[in-house]
């Protein structure tokens, strides 16, 4: 299993779902990290030739990589993609409904009264973060909201360029009034930025997200997320490859979308200018 960024949560919880699983099956899981880093993961796929393993399951850095494609190849041994698909490659994938995600979220923050909503995602360069931000531009033109591109920010999925993200558009003269983040990391990064500008969540700033985090209801507020399958992800990325190592799964892969969960608790709410709004039934 090569996963992008192991220190986030959501990597780890798919480990462990594909590691229980395997286990069921009689497999072991070498674990390997490409920390969104190209170069790291052809090294990982080298490596994990060389070792004669039976299967892999990938998620994908973003970046385009004609080495990737020629090492995969070289593997001979069924490839499965999870949480993010790389098109013409013919493997099974098992994904998110990012758009929907992304819509559900932006739309329930529309129907709380937000007209400025910020969007705080991964580089276009990542299938996920280009779904989600497609999903973000149809719930603002289903709702008759122009896309604003200064709302946009590019964190890389990471906490720290998240929370840097956050101070530039909390500190702008014309300030959203919700943030929406595209992964659990971003989302920390945010709720740090907030507190160091001593803003209240949610009356000087509404913040909705994607991946319910572990500790998501024990914070004050509550969060608003739209949550992963996670656990059905990795098991069902599993399954996948063992049927194609016993055989029975044959022909070109196939790509299964799993369908988000909007949480709502109280993190995203009427914003100050808007006091009666009421929450969208979505």
């Amino acid at each position: 299993l090569i996963v992008a960024d192991i220190t986030n949560p959501f990597f780890s919880e798919l480990f462990e779902a594909i590691e229980l699983a395997a286990a069921e099956r009689g497999f072991s899981v070498i674990l390997c990290n490409s920390n969104e880093i190209t170069e790291r993961e052809e090294t990982h796929l080298r490596m994990l030739r060389s070792q004669r393993i039976d299967g892999l399951i990938l998620a994908p850095t973003g970046t385009a990589s004609m080495n990737r494609a020629a090492l995969l190849a070289a593997l001979e041994m069924p490839v499965v993609l999870v949480d993010r698909a790389m098109e013409g490659l013919g493997y099974d994938a098992v994904v998110l409904n990012n758009r929907r995600a992304a819509y559900e979220a932006a739309s329930y923050a529309i129907g709380c009264g937000h007209r400025r909503i910020a969007l705080i995602n991964g580089p276009k360069t990542v299938r996920t973060a280009a779904d989600r931000l497609q999903g973000y531009r149809e719930a603002l033109l289903a709702a008759g909201l122009a896309f604003d591109p200064d709302l946009v920010r590019d964190a890389g999925f990471r906490e720290q360029s998240a929370y840097e993200s956050a101070l530039q558009l909390l500190r702008s003269d014309e300030r959203p009034t919700a943030i929406f983040t595209t992964n659990n990391l971003m989302t920390i990064g945010v709720l740090r930025a907030t507190a160091e500008l001593g803003l209240d969540c949610p009356d000087d700033i509404s913040i909705i997200g994607i991946d319910d985090l572990p500790w998501a209801e024990a914070v004050a507020p509550r969060l608003t997320m739209v949550a992963q399958p996670v656990r059905a992800m990795g098991e069902t990325a599993l399954d996948l490859l063992a049927q194609r190592i016993a055989g029975t799964r044959l022909g070109s892969g196939t790509t299964t979308v799993m369908e988000p969960r909007l949480m709502v608790r109280k993190s995203c709410a009427a914003p100050a200018s808007a006091p009666n709004a009421e929450a969208a039934d979505v």
